[in-house]
C-alpha cells in the first residue's frame, strides 16, 4: 500500500487520487449558509423579470407565432415568447423558495439554455423560422439574462479562489478540514 502513494502512476495510485478530487454539485448546503441568499436572489430576480415581461406580451394579445411580433418593454415578443417566459420566470420562482443547491443549479442550467437560445435566435433573425419573434434585441436580452443566470448560479461554488469556509471548498480539500 506505501509503494501505491509513492508511486501515483500506478492504477491504485490513480484511482485513489481521482477520488479524492471528485466532488459533485450537489452535495448539501446548510440551509441557512449566506450562498443559499445570493442563488435565491438571482433566481427571483430574473423570475420576476421573465414573468413580468410574458404577462405584458400576452395582456398585449398578438398572435402566438406571430413573426413580427409586438414590442413589449423595447423587445420584441409574440403569445408563444409571452408564454415561454411565463412558464421559465415561475420555475425560476420556484427555484427561489426551494433555494439551495437546487437554485444554484437551475440558475446555471436555464443560464447555459438563454446563451444557447441567444445564439439559435441570432441565426433565425429575418427568417420565417423565428416562431418567437427575437429581434436583435432579444438576442442581447438573452445573452444578459444567460449570463447573470450564470454567474448567480455559480456564485460560490466555480472559483480558484473560495474560502476555507465555503462548503465546496472543503469538499474538494477534505485533508484540510479540521
Amino acid at each position: 500500500m506505501a509503494t501505491h502513494a509513492l508511486h501515483p502512476g500506478t492504477k491504485r495510485g490513480q484511482r485513489k487520487r481521482r477520488e479524492r478530487r471528485r466532488i459533485t454539485l450537489d452535495e448539501h448546503l446548510p440551509v441557512d449558509h449566506r450562498l443559499n441568499q445570493v442563488y435565491r436572489a438571482g433566481a427571483g430576480l430574473m423570475g420576476l423579470v421573465l414573468l413580468a415581461f410574458g404577462i405584458l406580451g400576452l395582456v398585449d394579445k398578438v398572435g402566438f407565432f406571430d413573426t413580427r411580433g409586438d414590442t413589449v418593454a423595447g423587445l420584441s415578443t409574440n403569445g408563444a415568447l409571452s408564454v415561454l417566459s411565463i412558464a421559465v420566470g415561475l420555475l425560476l420562482l420556484v427555484g427561489m423558495v426551494i433555494g439551495g443547491n437546487f437554485a444554484s443549479t437551475l440558475n446555471m442550467v436555464l443560464g447555459i439554455l438563454f446563451v444557447v437560445s441567444g445564439f439559435v435566435n441570432l441565426a433565425l433573425l429575418d427568417r420565417s423560422q423565428n416562431i418567437l419573434a427575437f429581434r436583435m434585441q432579444n438576442v442581447l436580452f438573452s445573452f444578459v439574462v444567460g449570463l447573470l443566470l450564470m454567474v448567480f448560479g455559480m456564485y460560490g461554488r466555480v472559483s480558484g479562489g473560495l474560502s476555507h469556509d465555503n462548503p465546496y471548498w472543503k469538499a474538494r480539500h477534505p485533508d484540510h478540514v479540521g
